[in-house]
This record gives structure tokens, C-alpha cells and sequence, in this order.
């Protein structure tokens, strides 16, 4: 599993929100505010109207200040996204991970920090380049301290792949973190071809790939919804890893993305160094968010 840190970026949507309702009574006006609100800050239609329906249940009577709509919003976010919610963890050697996302969306970048947090658990790491971006994928090999699997020019990324799985049974590595292609879900060909990457892993490791982790950026908003609809057309997405968290106000997608797709999140990312890829927990992601 990786190491938890509390979340270092701040969310500004809350004081939005906090701005038009700190004073005033959560009567049936002020709740389509704040369905309309929520929506507009990335929660999605669906997820904020639940709330603002749980919250009509729940009928609060008098006026409310910042602090109690902070307790208010916060205890109906966490269950929202905890209930598919679970721990990245490493159950088989070796375990056989995916990465997969658009370009753009920090996938590689995520690819390192995970291996360095894999490697931080006295875990043998194979960073496995399916990608054209090979030299920025060895660089954060380099950093985290783990070797990293680079094909020849041109080489089809599936063998490569297959490559890399011979190699970590035969020289016993815990984990394979193969980076593919960063695509657009609207390329049919491209998405084919991690269809084929998925399959190929079950050539040698019948239950591979045991997760397929799509990278996703928070400042896409919905796109992200749309993004992770088509991938999981062409395979089956198990987890996530949001980035560019820190400091945005578009986190309110993280919930959105939960809701809809009953899919956990396994890690955020807050920054651009090694140790910026934190756990996502939650309990501490919703008290974030009304922070």
C-alpha cells in the first residue's frame, strides 16, 4: 500500500459556497442555490443532487454559519466517496500494472512517484516504457531507484510488455509498471491497442493485468467523466490517480467520478516532486474540500 500524507492543497470552492449561505436558513430557495452551485463546482448532476436531497431530509431549522455548513457538506461527500473506496495493494508476485490515460494528464509522472513509493516498501520495481515517451519515463526510473525496460524504436508496445513479464518471473520483481501510450479516447486504433496490451499480460500471468490505473487531471472538470467512460470500453479501468490537486478549486470532480463509475481512487497528486503522490483517504479528502 502506499504511505498516507495529509493532503497539502487548499480548496476554494467552499468559500464560494460558504459566501452565499453562511447566515441563512437551508430552506427549499436556498438548496436549488446550492444544487446549482455544486454542480458548477464539478460535483455532477447526479452527486449533488443527492446531497442537496439528503440534506432537505435532514431539515435543518435554523440559520447556518461557515462552520456548521462545513460539518453539513463534509459528512455527505465522505460517504459518497468511500463507499467504493479501498488501498492500493500488492497481492501477487508478480503484480502486473497499467497505466493508462490521455496525454497530458501527468501519466507517466505518475507512473515514477508510484514506483518510488513501491520502492520505498523494499519492493523490486520494473518500470516498463510501452510509451514514446522513453527517456522521460528512464529519468524517473532514475529517481526513484528502480530499472526500467526500454524497447527498440518502433517496437510493438505488446511485446515489449510481454517482454517485461518473462523478465520480472524469471529475475523475481514484485511489481511491473508499465507507462502506455498516452492516447485520445476517441482513436480507435490506439484504444485497440491497450486492449491488446491487457490481453497479451494473460499469455504468461493468466489473472493479468491485476490493475489498470487511469491518470486523470482535476483540471479537466467533466472531460475527466468522458475520458474515463471511453477507456473503460476498451479495458477494464480498476482504479485511479487524479493530479494537479494541489491548490485547485476542481476537485469537486474527484466525487463526480466516484459516484458515477463506482471506482476508487487510489492517489492524488500535489506537486510536482517524487514524493508528491499521496493516498487518497476519504475522510480527509472531504474535510479538504470544505476547507
Amino acid at each position: 500500500m502506499l504511505q498516507f500524507w495529509l493532503y497539502t492543497g487548499r480548496m476554494s470552492w467552499f468559500s464560494k459556497i460558504a459566501g452565499v449561505f453562511s447566515g441563512r436558513k437551508l430552506d427549499s430557495s436556498a438548496l436549488d442555490e446550492l444544487e446549482s452551485l455544486l454542480i458548477t463546482s464539478d460535483l455532477g448532476v447526479t452527486a449533488s443532487a443527492k446531497i442537496v436531497a439528503s440534506i432537505a431530509a435532514k431539515k435543518f431549522e435554523g440559520e447556518v454559519n461557515d462552520a456548521e455548513l462545513k460539518k453539513i457538506l463534509s459528512a455527505e461527500i465522505q460517504p459518497i466517496i468511500e463507499k467504493n473506496h479501498k488501498k492500493l495493494e500488492i497481492a501477487s508476485k508478480p503484480t502486473i500494472i497499467l497505466m493508462v490515460g490521455v496525454n497530458g494528464n501527468g501519466k507517466t509522472t505518475s507512473a515514477g512517484k508510484l514506483a518510488y513509493c513501491f520502492k520505498q516498501q523494499g519492493k523490486k520495481v520494473l518500470l516498463v516504457a510501452a510509451d514514446t515517451f522513453r527517456e522521460q519515463l528512464s529519468a524517473w526510473g532514475g529517481k526513484a531507484g528502480v530499472d526500467v525496460l526500454i524497447g527498440a524504436a518502433n517496437q510493438d508496445p505488446a511485446s515489449l510488455v510481454f517482454k517485461a513479464l518473462e523478465k520480472a518471473l524469471a529475475e523475481g520483481y514484485d511489481v511491473v509498471l508499465a507507462d502506455t501510450a498516452g492516447r485520445l479516447q476517441n482513436k480507435a486504433n490506439l484504444m485497440a491497442e491497450l486492449s491488446k496490451i491487457s490481453n497479451v499480460c494473460k499469455k504468461l500471468i493468466p489473472d493479468a493485468p491485476h490493475e489498470i490505473i487511469m491518470v486523470l487531471d482535476a483540471t479537466t472538470g467533466q472531460n475527466a467523466l468522458s475520458q474515463l467512460e471511453e477507456f473503460s470500453k476498451a479495458c477494464s479501468v480498476s482504479g485511479l490517480i487524479i493530479t494537479k490537486l494541489d491548490g485547485t478549486a476542481k476537485g469537486g470532480v474527484v466525487v463526480s467520478l466516484t459516484e458515477k463509475y463506482s471506482i476508487p481512487v487510489y492517489a492524488i497528486g500535489v506537486g510536482e516532486g517524487i514524493n508528491d503522490l499521496k493516498e487518497f483517504s476519504p475522510a480527509e479528502f472531504a474535510k479538504m474540500m470544505t476547507s
